[in-house]
């Protein structure tokens, strides 16, 4: 993509109204724009990263086996009052009607629909266990909507509901989500830590909040140090093996971690003083088991072995992918603008013409332009006429992490200057020689 045609609004001050950095930098990299109060538009280097964070999430679904569906965002109230949520869930919920004067809401959440599906189509235990999941836009209306995406009212989810015949096999297929939780944000360039807490709304006896530790978080957290050391199941992980992913789950567990809420000061005063880590940190992720809160009111069940009906046994879990987005440039930026995990970057590299109009640099811009994209590679070629520091600006604040600078100075030597946005490292090569490094490795 030439930056000429591309449609990128950077913002040379501060908008006000952002408290926080990943805030600030959606803002000022041209990511997001706020429409109101905690309601953003996603423009396209901000829908370039959620994309690809979706893509993650989408891949660590499929490969725990949950299959995707895709419910819609307005729900009708009936099931809520059917289920007993609809008063109490709250302000926080958007209550609307239709030209019929029907009562609607605008989905927080779809425990109710997507056990209305299960309810319509499965009748036997032959046909569990089964995790439904789809990714889609959420609305919860917030009293005080604040740090940008990270607590706005309108968040893409993604959210997974599993079904099963007994306790059993409801605790299972909590474990493969716990262990696809792991992995996901493991792709993300993200260390999360899973910690026990409140099941608020939701409902249930069992949940873990996943946790990526960052100064600017929102809340207080308490964890031993091991977790920031602990290594994640590979592509090898079999999602079958029930009890193989129990014992994952269980050395992910036995270590105290806590967020505030659920803090155990005496528990945390055994540890060594060395172990103990207290930081400020971000929730990513939230999962429960409910058991049969939702699929008895419901009127979910299914006939099992022994010929009776029992009510199926369900958990949820929750991803929110644009939450993720400024979750990681809370953990990933510097002084001078964001630094993407080369796996979630808007492009892999970007190729800055220090003096568009010259023949010998335009010339080997065209060159590794198309040879990088040839190869498969997401390339930004900065064709602008702009002065150069504010091109070095633009492209340190958008945190591509990888810079391909071309001048007239050192494309007269037959030069070009590769530069690393995460560490700042630099060297020279020739054109042929970036392309073979980032084409062939």
């Amino acid at each position: 993509m030439r930056l000429s045609r591309y449609f990128l609004p950077i913002l040379k001050e501060t908008p006000k109204e952002a408290e926080i950095v990943s805030h600030r930098l959606m803002l000022r990299a041209g990511m997001i724009r706020q429409q109101s109060a905690g309601i953003y538009s996603w423009l396209p280097l901000g829908l370039k990263v959620l994309r690809k964070i979706e893509r993650f999430v989408r891949e660590e679904q499929n490969r725990a086996g949950a299959i995707e569906v895709l419910m819609p965002t307005i729900q009708p109230a009936d099931l809520w009052i059917e289920s007993g949520r609809y008063n109490d869930y709250g302000r926080e919920m958007l209550r609307i009607s239709d030209r019929h004067d029907r009562a609607m809401l605008y989905g927080p959440t779809n425990e109710e629909m997507i056990t209305e599906i299960f309810r319509a189509y499965v009748k036997s235990y032959r046909d569990l266990p089964l995790n439904l999941y789809h990714i889609q836009w959420k609305f919860r209306d917030e009293v005080r909507p604040r740090f940008g995406v990270m607590r706005s009212r309108e968040f893409l989810m993604k959210d997974a509901y599993s079904f099963d015949l007994d306790e059993e096999g409801a605790r299972a297929a909590y474990n493969r989500m716990f262990v696809a939780y792991l992995r996901t944000f493991d792709r993300l360039g993200l260390k999360a830590i899973p910690m026990r807490a409140e099941t608020g709304p939701i409902g249930g006896d069992m949940s873990h909040e996943f946790i990526i530790l960052a100064d600017t978080g929102e809340s207080e957290v308490y964890c031993h140090r091991d977790y920031l050391s602990m290594v994640v199941p590979g592509e090898d992980t079999d999602f079958t093996d029930d009890a193989a992913l129990a014992r994952i789950v269980t050395d992910w567990t036995t270590h105290y971690a806590a967020e505030s809420e659920m803090h155990d000061e005496a528990q945390w005063s055994k540890l060594r003083p060395e172990d103990q880590v207290s930081a400020r940190g971000i929730e990513v992720g939230h999962i429960f088991y409910f058991g049969t809160k939702y699929s008895e009111p419901l009127g979910a069940t299914v006939t099992g072995p022994d010929g009776k009906e029992a009510a199926v046994h369900m958990g949820s879990y929750g991803i929110g992918p644009t939450r993720l987005a400024a979750a990681i440039i809370e953990a990933c930026h510097d002084e001078d603008g964001i630094v993407w995990p080369e796996q979630v970057a808007p492009f892999d590299v970007v190729i800055v013409n220090m003096k568009p109009g010259d023949g010998a640099c335009d010339t080997a811009c065209e060159h590794i332009y198309h040879g990088l994209s040839a190869g498969g590679m997401d390339v930004l070629y900065d064709d602008t006429d702009q002065r150069a520091g504010a091109k070095f600006a633009t492209m340190d604040l958008t945190g591509i992490p990888w810079q391909v600078i071309v001048g007239p100075r050192g494309i007269a030597s037959g030069e070009v200057e590769i530069k690393c946005r995460r560490d700042g490292s630099r060297e020279t090569m020739l054109p042929d020689a970036v392309i073979n490094r980032f084409v062939t490795g």
